[in-house]
């Protein structure tokens, strides 16, 4: 077993996510990848946060499978896989011939991880290399030389075009400090889903909004956008969730559950601002110097279930219809595959 299911975790399941989910579910954001894709000699400076890597260092896909059947008992969940890359040292090449590889043997859909410094030629040959229905991107492979990065500076227009005109998905994990308010994140997203409306822009974890603090008034300027979609992943906040949905609606709304991670056994907390994960102590090493992570001893601890649980039941607070959960949680996704030329 990849890792401990506890009865905690099977009381929540049963009683606060098994009967609200459709007996098939598509999850949009899920990396799969290998520690020997990973370069230890890293080109660039460090733009993520270093906490998830205490939970899985890889997931193959075999661990990915096994997490689904742990994790959601009774369900048949489909995964939209792509590697985990994020220095320009990785190995691209190995990483994504495995996605590849994968994603024929079980029938899965995938994306293509695109380096910025891939011109329009390049990219697509590398997405006629595999069933790669789009690309997925990652901030911290700008140039290193680039101090305030924005959105182009890791997906060039260029990129953009091609995405555009083969009706590619696109997940994207915006960058900058002030995350889904930043103004500049803000007036790029608005421009991309005018300048690029058959590319199938997925706004990942609602644009980071992890604290209300997150939002400013993000929500209510990209409601006026007509092709932007947002996953929920890796995201607990119940009245970002509700933000969301009155905004867009839940048509464009998409499950993701960004495993490996959210196997983390934790509950999140939000202070001043930023996002606290309260793990068990012991649990993940010494997490003493990430203002991220905080330890948690004793009964409280006891408590604590899988970060993908805290993430769907958070979700369900918006009391969204049964039919709205099945869009969220299948149909969007699944029309949105489907549609990909």
């Amino acid at each position: 077993m990849i890792f401990e299911k506890k009865p905690v975790d099977s009381a929540f399941y049963e009683t606060r996510i098994r009967d609200f989910l459709p007996d098939r579910i598509i999850d949009i954001h899920t990396h799969v990848y290998l520690s020997r894709f990973l370069s230890k000699s890293k080109l660039g400076p460090e733009r993520n946060v270093t906490w998830p890597s205490r939970v899985a260092t890889e997931n193959p896909i075999e661990d990915l499978n096994e997490a689904y059947s742990l994790l959601f008992p009774g369900k048949k969940v489909t995964p939209l896989m792509f590697s985990s890359l994020a220095d320009r040292a990785d190995d691209f090449e190995a990483a994504n011939a495995y996605v590849s590889d994968a994603a024929i043997r079980f029938k899965y859909p995938c994306l293509l991880f695109a380096r910025p410094d891939w011109n329009a030629e390049t990219l697509v040959q590398k997405l006629s290399s595999g069933p790669f229905k789009g690309i997925k991107v990652y901030l911290s492979l700008s140039d290193p030389g680039i101090s305030d990065i924005t959105i182009y500076d890791f997906l060039p227009g260029e990129q953009l075009e091609v995405a555009d005109k083969r009706g590619l998905i696109v997940m994207l994990h915006i960058p900058r400090n002030a995350r889904l308010k930043d103004p500049v994140n803000i007036a790029q997203m608005r421009e991309m889903d005018e300048r690029y409306p058959d590319a199938k822009i997925i706004i990942a974890h609602v644009g980071r909004a992890y604290c209300n603090e997150d939002v400013g008034d993000a929500l209510k300027i990209l409601s006026k956008t007509k092709n932007l979609l947002f996953d929920i992943s890796a995201n607990t906040n119940a009245w970002v969730f509700s933000r969301l949905l009155d905004a867009v609606g839940p048509k464009r709304v998409l499950f993701g559950s960004d495993l490996p991670i959210t196997r983390m056994r934790m509950k999140r907390i939000t202070e001043n601002g930023r996002y606290i994960n309260l793990v068990p102590e012991g649990l993940y090493g010494d997490v003493s110097g990430d203002p991220n992570m905080r330890e948690v001893a004793g009964p409280e601890s006891d408590r604590f279930t899988f970060f993908l649980y805290g993430e769907i039941a958070s979700f369900l607070e918006t009391g969204l219809s049964k039919k709205d959960l099945e869009d969220v949680f299948f149909n969007n996704a699944n029309n949105i595959l489907g549609g990909v030329k």
